[in-house]
């Protein structure tokens, strides 16, 4: 059901692709969560220049929760358009200045995120005021171990960027590649679990009140990837061929043998856990995609739901 927030958020909700934009507005500076990925730059400018966003006003500051290609992909763009500092978590800097596009996973992954700069630095448990509200920064890793949340107790508001959706969490790598991540993201929940939250504002998907639901069902899926490092290991794939389909919007059928075997993510993590030939892989994943419904096949073509 829809959730009423403070008059001065306003969360663009994007689709899988792009994480939303959250804006808190206010007289003393505007500020923005997140960009989107870069192909959708353009859109997410068209956003915030929207009467719902900030129509001519300027933007006083960009915020990321994390450092993934679809939540700083629109950074360069908006610094270009606004003119605006970057705030990204302390834990990421090294990521950021100098550009490491192999620790950011996008060559790695078969993704793009123009390089920037950052202005400021966010530390765990610093307090930030944007659009009138106090919000506190929360240690959030697991799905990236940098990552930060936002509270506001005021409100009972979590942004929880990838730590927290309505219906799981961004993926995680498998304890044989590295072993903090799983316990981390149940840590992470268990955090979110003792907070007094109303409504969570998720990195993708709209916001949500139903924190219990989220949580049981978050939860549920930690269980089932603490069982089974295999399942973790076609999880993480899917997830990358889905978003690889939303960027480039349909490939080829007999073209995804040849491009797992190309991209560094599909080969290392194939070759570590599934030991299949390159067409066996490509048919696994296109096939649990289909019974998922997340992808579908139009003639010679794979295409995204």
């Amino acid at each position: 059901m829809p959730v009423t927030l403070p008059p001065q958020i306003h969360v663009f909700v994007r689709d899988w692709l792009s994480a939303n934009n959250i804006l808190l507005k206010s007289d003393n500076g505007h500020v923005v969560i997140d960009s989107g990925y870069y192909l959708h730059a353009e859109h997410t400018l068209q956003l915030l220049r929207s009467k719902s966003g900030l129509g001519d006003a300027p933007l006083a500051r960009l915020v990321n929760t994390h450092c993934h290609s679809d939540h700083i992909g629109g950074n360069a763009a908006i610094v270009a358009a606004y003119d605006c500092p970057i705030s990204i978590p302390a834990a990421e800097a090294g990521l950021i200045e100098p550009w490491n596009p192999d620790g950011l996973w996008l060559g790695y992954a078969d993704q793009h995120a123009p390089p920037f700069s950052y202005d400021a630095l966010i530390q765990v448990g610093e307090t930030n005021v944007w659009g009138d509200l106090e919000w506190e920064a929360l240690s959030a890793p697991g799905h990236d171990m940098g990552a930060l949340m936002f509270l506001n107790r005021q409100h009972r508001l979590l942004i929880t960027g990838d730590a927290l959706w309505w219906n799981g969490f961004g993926f995680v790598l498998p304890p044989e590649i590295d072993p903090r991540c799983l316990p981390a993201t149940r840590a992470t929940l268990d955090l979110i679990a003792s907070l007094d939250v109303a409504v969570v504002i998720p990195g993708h998907g709209e916001p949500f009140a139903e924190v219990d639901g989220a949580l049981e069902r978050a939860y549920a899926r930690v269980a089932a990837f603490e069982a089974d490092s295999t399942r973790m290991a076609r999880h993480l794939l899917k997830v990358m061929l889905t978003f690889a389909l939303l960027a480039r919007r349909r490939m080829r059928l007999g073209e995804l043998p040849a491009y797992c075997e190309s991209i560094p993510v599909y080969r290392d993590i194939n070759r570590r856990y599934l030991g299949l030939d390159s067409g066996a892989l490509a048919d696994l994943l296109v096939n649990e995609l289909e019974r998922a419904r997340a992808v579908r096949r139009e003639g010679e073509w794979l295409l995204p739901n």
